[in-house]
């Protein structure tokens, strides 16, 4: 190789890393002006459908439905949760993948710490519920064995208080469940097919997170019975409860997702919703007698600093028509008073006054309600 070959593959080589360092520049150009362009307010929109030749149906408001190009940046699929720009469309960035903003802010506990232990005198609510969602999530190879179907889920109901919520995500402990928590309520949305869309986005993400508990809390805020009397406002909430029936019916028998709901107002309750098959057993929760509410007293006393003196079956006779909710006030409240005091261990005096506070409120509480 001559003196002039090695000049020329020199100067080749200036010129290449010349280029490359100009490339590297417009790509910091390109950054800064994407950064800058997410700085603005964009457009939030959900993919519809990706086509076969790589254009996207992009919905970013009620009725509103967009045609895009092929983007070789971004590689959204249906669901997905997008940033648009205000002024081209343009797919920015991915927000979430399939699950969308209402859905992915759902209550998505890996396990919850709740244990049978802190459930008092519900032992026939815990000895069904464990053969209703333990079994089959556990063992389901039993049900095999005997030839029959595994229960698809249950409902709980009875008054406000009696520990429906508890059970439910106590049994998510034991079976060592993702807990899928929501509110009946959180299912009516303002807009035409937002609630049915929900729906169907919770049974997808119990599908991606097996072993999983879908409980939908207040279930009679969307599953109320059907009449022909139909108004412009009830419209959508039936569209999604036939949408909530839709996917019961395709989820059920699917190994490793059960479904639970909870109402204090199962005499409202559509029959469609009550059936085998939806649900297969219903478990009726009781205001907790002596005895329960006894244990219940011992559960939300037991880490507490009380005095040895307290009377605690005393105070179970006492608390007739309380809940355990109205019991876990009572030992909270008893705990407030001891605070006020500035001392450190929680005596007698303390829960007498903490009881007629809370029996005063509830008298208070229920003159306003029947006045």
């Amino acid at each position: 190789m001559t003196e002039s070959d090695v000049k020329k593959i020199q100067k080749r080589i200036y010129a290449l890393e010349r280029e490359n360092e100009l490339l590297r520049q417009e790509i910091e150009n390109f950054k800064k002006a994407l950064d800058n362009l997410k700085k603005n307010p964009l457009i939030l929109g959900s993919v519809e459908r990706v086509l076969d030749d790589g254009r996207t149906i992009v919905s970013h408001s009620p009725g509103s439905r967009i045609l895009l190009p092929p983007n070789d940046l971004v590689n959204p699929s249906a669901g997905d949760s997008v940033t648009l720009h205000p002024q081209s469309y343009q797919i920015l960035e991915i927000l979430s993948r399939k699950i969308r903003g209402h859905v992915a802010a759902m209550e998505l506990l890996e396990t919850p710490k709740e244990t049978f232990a802190d459930i008092g005198g519900l032992d026939d609510q815990i000895q069904a519920i464990r053969e209703i969602i333990e079994l089959p999530l556990v063992h389901p190879d039993l049900f095999e064995k005997i030839g029959i179907d595994p229960p698809s889920g249950a409902l709980l109901a009875g008054p406000p208080g009696t520990g429906k919520t508890l059970l439910a995500k106590a049994v998510a402990n034991t079976t060592h469940a993702r807990f899928i928590h929501l509110v009946g309520s959180d299912l009516v949305q303002k807009f035409i097919g937002e609630g049915s869309r929900m729906v169907r986005e919770v049974f997808s993400l119990a599908k991606e997170n097996t072993p999983a508990i879908i409980f939908i809390d207040e279930i009679d805020a969307i599953a109320i019975k059907r009449t022909s009397e139909v108004y412009k406002g009830d419209r959508e909430v039936q569209r999604t409860f036939m949408q909530l029936l839709s996917e019961l019916d395709g989820f059920a028998n699917i190994e490793g997702i059960m479904f639970l709901a909870a109402t204090n107002r199962e005499d409202v309750l559509d029959p469609a919703i009550l059936r085998p098959g939806r649900f297969d057993r219903i478990i009726r929760f009781d205001m907790p007698n002596e005895e329960a509410r006894l244990m219940i007293l011992k559960i939300h006393t037991r880490k507490l600093n009380i005095d040895n003196n307290i009377n605690l079956k005393d105070f179970a006779k006492r608390t007739e028509n309380f809940s355990g909710a109205h019991i876990k006030a009572l030992c909270t409240e008893a705990g407030m008073r001891c605070l006020r005091e500035r001392k450190t261990k929680i005596t007698q005096n303390h829960f007498e006054k903490a009881l007629l506070e809370i029996m005063d409120k509830e008298h208070t509480v229920k003159e306003y309600i029947y006045s």
